[in-house]
This record gives C-alpha cells, structure tokens and sequence, in this order.
C-alpha cells in the first residue's frame, strides 16, 4: 500500500509538470484527486489493511493528498502569472487611459493658523519658546498666584494624572510657561524677554460648539523697563490687524490672578459681521484672549524684581483665532477628522 501511494504522488505530479491549459488541468484534477480520482480510490482500500499497518499507510495517504492539492493549487498561480506575462508582452499598452490622481497632504487647519501666527508675532519681535505639557501643580498654579484652594482654580476643570508630593497635571493654560521662560531667558532677572509659548492645554469641560476639552493656545510675554498697559493694547490691537485686517477691536475689564490689571479683548465676529450669531452669543463680539499686566508676585517668582520691571502677559485660543478668521461654526470640527472639512484648507 505504501508502494502504491508514493508511486500514485510521482506520477500525478509528474503528469502535472508540463500542464499550461485550463481544460488538461481540470482533467488531472478529476483524474488524481477529484472525489472518483486514484487518490479516493486508493484511500478505500486502507480499511482492508491489517490493524499494524493502517497508521503509517492512513499518514502516508494525508501527506499524499496534501501534496497534491497543494501542487495543484501552486500550479492554478503559475498559469495566471504566464497567462499575464503573455498579455503584457503580445498585447500593446493603452496608454491614452486617464491616471489615477495621487492626493496630496496638506497641514491640518490648527497647524497652519498656529504657523500664521508664529509669522505675526515673529515680525513684532517675539521668539517662540516651548514649554512642556506636563506640569507640577506649583508651576501651573502657585507661582502664577494661585495658591492651593485659591477659588479662581475652579476656572481651570484640571486634569489631575498622579497625586505624588508635586501632584502632576496636564496643562490647563500655556502660563506656566511664563515661569519657566522668566527663570531661563531672563538671566537672573537682569534681560528683558519678548517671547510666545504656543502649545496643546487640556480641561475638563463640557464639549460645545465654542469648548473642547483639549485645544491649542498661544501666550505671550513681554517683560522690560517702564512697560505700560498701553504698550499690551498697543500690541495686541497690532496682532489684531495683521490678523484680521482692519475690523473694530474693544477690550472690558476681567480678572486673572496672575496678573494686574486684567483685560479681555474682543474682535467684531466675521461670521456675522457685528450682527450677532449664536458663536458670538449674539454679541457682536468674539472674545480671542486675555491679558493684563503681569502679578508682581508673578514677576518675583520669575526672578525679577518688580520695582525695577514689568511686563504684560497674554494668552490666545489658536482655535478660536481660526474660528473667526475663516467663519468656522463649531470648534468640535477640528478634532473630528472629517475630510469634507479638513480638504477646504
């Protein structure tokens, strides 16, 4: 039985070698290891064997079969690449068929804002400086005069990530890089700095058509000698121009702990055009940042001494600034990767 099998596995491939049609092909399959062919009939004949003997013939019977349909199978791919090699080189190639187009990729709407405001604050005089997303709670809030408990955190819905002795935290504003900036720009507290810290921050908020719980912002600060709160109108109102072009700007008093005195600044909603819309709540106005003139307890615990010096500090949606820039209804746009959005930039 043995004998027989390995000498049926031989000759079908033997047979099968020189095969390159369909129809001789299909024939050997019936012939070989079709449901009639030698191998089925062969496989019959295991039940008349000794008891000894069915195991190695049983195993040698599967190997056989396995071979065979595996060859059979090898040689189905062989034809369909001689059949394609045969194509290519008898027939000629249509080459008037239009092309497929590549799609090309392009910056994300926030990316492209962030760098547009780069550019402006870069011709003002301001460098970029980064600062980490990770920060202790002492960065984020107590050196910026926030104390532990102070009642204005409840404006900054924090992500906590570990409660060790530093309690760590993602970001929820740009500011901490104020300090961080002030201790290594400023030498001491000896050289005026004009810097913007641009960054992702994150807060734990409902998500709305004007809030996300993750967004980009840009702060700004300007530290030197005699700097004045007409100097941050002056410069934020400049921004605001070459930004927007000439469209009204108006500033309101506000408060933040880090710094004294405080301002919003608004710029005439685009989308409806002083109007009022539900993005402008009906306003008129859509709020882009804050400001004010940097905490002197800020200032000191930048390593300056605000006797001598004072600065300005502000910090801007990134978002925001394109929502108004290009008429954007719903802020929520740019983190849903939707293409039909993405594609019109």
């Amino acid at each position: 039985m043995l004998t027989e099998l390995t000498q049926l596995r031989d000759a079908a491939l033997a047979q099968l070698s020189p095969i390159w049609d369909d129809a001789a092909l299909e024939a050997w399959r019936v012939k070989f290891i079709g449901r009639n062919g030698a191998l089925a009939g062969a496989m019959t004949k295991l039940g008349a064997l000794a008891k000894e003997e069915r195991p190695a013939a049983g195993k040698l019977a599967n190997e056989v079969k396995l071979a065979l349909e595996s060859a059979f199978e090898a040689k189905i791919g062989a034809m369909k690449q001689r059949a394609l090699s045969e194509s290519l080189e008898s027939e000629p190639l249509d080459i008037t068929l239009p092309g497929r187009p590549v799609k090309r990729g392009r910056l994300h709407p926030a990316t492209a804002n962030l760098r547009e405001m780069y550019r402006i604050w870069r011709e003002m005089g301001f460098q970029v400086f980064r600062s980490r997303e990770i920060e202790s709670d002492e960065t984020n809030f107590q050196l910026l005069n926030i104390p532990p408990h102070h009642p204005a955190r409840d404006n900054w819905s924090t992500f906590y990530i570990a409660d060790t002795d530093e309690r760590v935290l993602l970001r929820t504003h740009t500011s901490p890089g104020q300090i961080r900036a002030m201790r290594e720009l400023g030498q001491n507290g000896t050289q005026p700095i004009r810097v913007i810290l641009p960054g992702m921050c994150y807060r734990y908020e409902q998500i709305s058509a004007r809030y996300e719980i993750q967004f980009n912002q840009v702060e700004g600060l300007a530290i030197g000698r005699n700097v004045t709160f007409a100097d941050l109108k002056g410069t934020l109102t400049e921004f605001a121009h070459r930004m927007y072009g000439e469209r009204p700007v108006r500033f309101y008093g506000d408060h933040f702990p880090f710094t004294e005195p405080s301002a919003q600044m608004d710029v005439q909603c685009i989308i409806c055009n002083g109007k009022g819309c539900p993005m402008c709540k009906y306003t008129g106005f859509l709020e882009i940042l804050g400001s004010g003139m940097v905490h002197p307890t800020v200032l000191r615990n930048g390593g300056y001494d605000p006797n001598e010096w004072s600065g300005f500090a502000f910090g801007m949606g990134a978002e925001r600034i394109a929502i108004l820039k290009h008429s954007i209804e719903d802020i929520r746009y740019f983190w849903g990767n939707d293409l039909r959005f993405l594609e019109q930039f």
